[in-house]
């Protein structure tokens, strides 16, 4: 009976500092300071990013995201999957252009999965893009077993097997590719 009750206890402790990570309106989205910025190098860049989930969901899982720029360009351009995006009648995949791929992930730091620069990053970004064209799920989200946003970049990981890209345990999805 004791048992239970340090259990229970223990559980309603974890389950409270879970919910009161933060709000994700007022989480950090600030850049991390992993990425060069645009002007800082005008070689072509492909990166492959990967943060905790928000709040509980990020004691399992991560979000990956892929920042790809080319030669010269001014900006890099960013893909992910978002469910929220789906429930609301768009499409998984959403992109935009930013000067700091590497923002955190609503309050979680972000690791650098790879990062491929210059030549070869070049040769490799028109295939990612196809890639993401034929994206097979890019109106279906589901957390688990997917597809979801770690579905996504293993998808494009194994239309480009060139990337090398090798994705955390914690990619919970990553397998619904295959």
């Amino acid at each position: 009976m004791r048992f239970f009750r340090v259990l229970s206890i223990l559980c309603v402790v974890l389950f409270i500092s879970a919910c009161s990570n933060n709000d994700w309106r007022t989480a950090s989205r600030q850049p991390a300071g992993i990425a060069t910025t645009p002007n800082e190098d005008n070689r072509a860049i492909i990166e492959f990013y990967a943060a905790d989930a928000f709040s509980w969901r990020g004691w399992f899982a991560v979000h990956p995201w892929i920042a790809i720029k080319e030669e010269n360009a001014t900006e890099y351009r960013v893909y992910e999957v978002i469910g929220w995006q789906v429930r609301q009648g768009l499409p998984a995949i959403r992109q935009y252009q930013t000067l700091t791929p590497d923002r955190y992930w609503y309050g979680s730091k972000p690791e650098l999965l790879l990062s491929i620069k210059g030549d070869k990053a070049a040769m490799l970004i028109p295939k990612i893009q196809k890639a993401i064209a034929l994206y097979p799920w890019a109106n279906e989200y589901s957390v688990f077993p997917g597809p979801n946003s770690n579905t996504f970049v293993a998808w494009i990981g194994l239309q480009v097997p060139e990337l090398g890209l090798e994705l955390p345990f914690s990619a919970i999805g990553s397998g619904y590719a295959d």
